[in-house]
């Protein structure tokens, strides 16, 4: 299904490379007039044909209003702009847990909220959150990206019934490993005395390889167009890493068995 005339619009974050990206192309594609975000959009390697590109610090509040203002009245917003985190716990600097917060969870839900009385106003809208598997499957040293996947699939989830009854879908699309290059931009924070380090390096070990062996970008870019243009979305959707295999033992077995089950996957 093609967007209906005239064309919708949409806002990409963090479509200078990866998912991102990937989703900005399709949109494209697809008939839709795309923005993206990046925070340096002059500097962007590989600009996507047919995407204007909009500056945007998730971390700065006056740069997500101006956004939205650039912008204008957007019809489909992909909160995708992220950052990754590793740590133990007890090593992780509170202000690098704070702005992974701001970049992964604030910021995102700051952008909805500018643009959502324009989508109610107009009885049409589609915010799609996306989170990462890993919010649905803990995994030690993740706590804190974890914990920022977990807070933004919970303001989706409480935030859909609020908007549905004027026309504005919302739902979250968990990918699993995807080879996008994520690995070597993961912010990383271990002591080299850390009583942790050895499990901390099997652990990065195995998920490294794991996100080399991942689907590709464009994989999950179907998974998004797919619920921005389903009438109405579902509220969640997960691509990769054995989804639907996965999430069938998380239903079938117990809690603490499964989560015995993706520390194994990974080493520990």
């Amino acid at each position: 299904m093609t967007p209906t005339s005239p064309a919708r619009t949409a806002l990409v974050t963090g479509a200078s490379s990866g998912i991102g990206a990937a989703v900005a192309a399709a949109l494209v594609q697809r008939g839709y007039r795309v923005y993206g975000t990046s925070r340096a959009p002059e500097a962007v390697a590989a600009p996507v044909p047919g995407v204007e590109y909009l500056a945007l610090d998730l971390t700065d509040p006056a740069s997500i209003e101006a956004c939205a203002t650039a912008a204008g009245p957007v019809d489909v917003l992909v909160n995708n702009a992220g950052e990754s985190q590793s740590g133990p716990l007890e090593e992780l600097p509170a202000d690098a847990v704070e702005r992974l917060f701001r970049i992964n969870v604030f910021g995102a839900v700051r952008l909805t909220q500018l643009v959502l009385p324009g989508m109610r106003e107009r009885r049409y809208g589609r915010v799609v959150m996306v989170g990462s598997m890993l919010a649905s499957f803990p995994l030690a040293f993740r706590s804190s990206y974890v914990a920022s996947k977990a807070a933004l699939k919970g303001f989706a989830d409480a935030l859909r019934r609020e908007v549905s009854p004027y026309g504005v879908g919302v739902t979250t699309v968990e990918p699993g490993s995807i080879s996008t290059g994520i690995s070597e931009r993961r912010t990383e924070y271990v002591g080299a005395a850390s009583p942790f380090a050895d499990e901390y390096r099997t652990m990065l070990g195995a998920l490294n390889a794991n996100e080399a062996r991942g689907i590709p970008a464009d994989a999950v870019a179907r998974t998004i167009v797919r619920a921005v243009e389903s009438d109405p979305p579902r509220p969640f959707y997960a691509v990769g890493s054995n989804a639907p295999l996965v999430f069938a033992l998380r239903r079938l077995f117990p809690r603490s068995l499964v989560l015995r089950m993706v520390a194994r996957r990974h080493g520990l």
